[in-house]
């Protein structure tokens, strides 16, 4: 069955959590005991209606303030498809959770207050969509039931982020309007009548549509080495196998790679799934390859077509979502991990922040958490990777703070 992941985000209260417990709850996706837990709870707090938001919110501060702050992971299927759902918070210092549940979605529903429409938030959190290429966007205007219904209303939000949507790498089929009022379920999975100038797709009906693109297909084929395999059995006594995930493309027994840095060439002579062995190996697969030859390679090499080389390079240019309080300086040493492959880097500069509302860009020497600027990094030795238009998977990396080992920023090559 088709998997379909999707990142929800929007400002505080414009219903994200309640969006999705409609959701779980009118695909019978809910289990008894939850319901009745909803149910109870929304009884004693005096809602004349089932507050869905506690089907997601599972921290006791979010319970208690109403809010989402943690990334939330939900699973539903349909007879079409399985879902996975990753509930991000609205808050602007969660900003970090939202880039977090994105990086692996494949669509996104941005949720809009019907009675506010278009704010800070809304530009935020489409333009880090944009950067992170999610594929298919959702603009989901909702409390709709709060403004009459109105298609005056609907019509004006959605002129206001088609203005927006003209900044960015979007195009118009890739962005979706829908009304809808998660409150009620109208839009949601049924349409409930009380919108007839609206004659399009539910939410439901609209991800059912949508055809997923893996992530990881990105063009060229690109095998980040996990681990080498040797086993220890007479049976197996000279195999050498190289395991790990397959990016970018498909590969075959028979294609001619070269294995990175040492730009060793070789063949592939095998490709094995756990047990059974494949010609052909699907971008995304977990394998272990064998080649020709008996070279010397190692996790945190890269395996790739000869006739696909990336760029190998010292220096990058990066755009880079600040994650740590600690701010991010020219000079501050940290560790750069792309894919399996950990170097110790220099920030050699910060050059500017980036205004989250496309209004451009703003010199600056420094990055606070939750900001996205340009920044240039020098690295002790050189990676092989792709500009991150160009491959999502071999041109995204992770900055590991050398001294606490958390991760303080993410990055994208240019």
């Amino acid at each position: 069955m088709e998997v379909l992941k999707i990142a929800t985000a929007g400002s505080v209260d414009d219903g994200k959590s309640t969006l999705i417990g409609r959701l779980l709850y009118d695909t019978q996706s809910l289990t008894t005991d939850k319901i009745e837990a909803i149910e109870k709870s929304s009884k004693q707090k005096g809602y004349d209606y089932l507050d869905f938001s506690l089907a997601t919110d599972g921290l006791v501060a979010e319970r208690e303030q109403g809010i989402t702050i943690d990334v939330a992971h939900i699973y539903f299927s349909t007879a079409k498809k399985s879902y996975i759902i990753a509930d991000t918070p609205g808050h602007v210092e969660y900003t970090r959770n939202m880039v977090t549940g994105a990086s692996t979605s494949q669509v996104s529903i941005i949720l809009i207050d019907a009675r506010k429409g278009v704010i800070e938030q809304t530009y935020r959190h489409f333009f880090i969509n944009n950067l992170l290429r999610v594929k298919d966007v959702i603009v989901a205007i909702n409390k709709m039931d709060l403004v009459d219904y109105s298609e005056e209303v609907f019509n004006k939000i959605k002129a206001d982020f088609q203005a927006l949507n003209a900044k960015s790498a979007y195009k118009e089929q890739n962005v979706s309007y829908i009304p809808l009022s998660a409150l009620t379920g109208d839009n949601v999975v049924e349409t409930l009548g009380k919108m007839p100038w609206y004659t399009g797709q539910t939410i439901l009906q609209h991800l059912e549509g949508l055809e997923p693109k893996d992530i990881y297909d990105n063009g060229q084929a690109r095998f980040p080495v996990q681990t080498v395999i040797r086993p220890k059995t007479e049976e197996y006594h000279d195999f050498r196998g190289y395991a790990g995930k397959l990016y970018g493309n498909n590969i075959k027994v028979g294609d001619a790679v070269t294995v990175l840095p040492s730009l060793t060439e070789s063949t592939i002579t095998n490709i094995h799934f756990f047990d059974k062995q494949f010609d052909e190996a699907s971008v995304g697969s977990s394998i272990t390859i064998e080649l020709e030859n008996d070279i010397n390679v190692t996790r945190g090499d890269m395996i790739v077509k000869s006739s696909e080389l990336p760029r190998i390079e010292k220096d990058i240019t990066t755009t880079v979502c600040w994650m740590d309080s600690k701010k991010l300086v020219a000079g501050a040493k940290y560790f750069v991990q792309h894919n399996t492959n950990r170097v110790l880097a220099k920030i050699d500069s910060v050059k500017n922040v980036i205004a989250t509302d496309y209004s451009g860009v703003t010199p600056a020497n420094q990055l606070a958490i939750n900001e996205i600027g340009e920044v240039t990094i020098k690295l002790s030795k050189a990676i092989y990777f792709d500009a991150y238009n160009d491959n999502k998977s071999n041109g995204a990396f992770i900055l590991i703070d050398a001294a606490t080992n958390t991760t303080a920023g993410v990055g994208f090559i240019k």
